[in-house]
């Protein structure tokens, strides 16, 4: 019987050890071919998102989040390094910010002005200081 043998980069499992019960950790497993470790090309983003990522106004696993008072709602996502939108609850990647947020609030809604970074900016408004650099 072949043996599986998975190795962690320390700061894969520094980032396990300091999540907390909310946190979404993403991991990828890939084969290898033997000992070294292959190379890895970069992940280039692309989609609605890629420019704000490109403008480093948007990084890879930055937590995006909206509260909808009057409808209970609330959601929560996490940007991936190719600039999709990792719903929880949902097991595929979202490629726009308003197909992320219809997948949570069941209606067509404009994600750009509903999702918010850590900071409380929309990204509507990282958008909108993209175009004015």
């Amino acid at each position: 019987m072949a043996t599986l043998s998975i190795h962690f980069d320390p700061a894969v499992v520094a980032r396990l050890v300091s999540a907390s019960g909310d946190d979404t950790v993403h991991v990828t497993l890939s084969l290898g071919g033997g000992a070294a470790p292959t190379q890895v090309a970069p992940v280039i983003p692309h989609g609605p998102l890629a420019g704000l990522m490109r403008a480093g106004l948007l990084e890879p696993d930055t937590v995006l989040t909206f509260r909808q008072r009057r409808a209970n709602r609330s959601g929560r996502a996490v940007v991936t390094a190719d600039g999709q939108l990792i719903v929880d609850g949902h097991p595929s990647p979202f490629p726009s910010p308003s197909k992320a947020a219809e997948a949570v609030t069941g209606n067509i809604i404009n994600g750009w002005t509903l999702w918010q970074t850590p900071d409380g900016s929309t990204l509507d408004q990282l958008r909108q200081r993209l175009e004015a650099q």
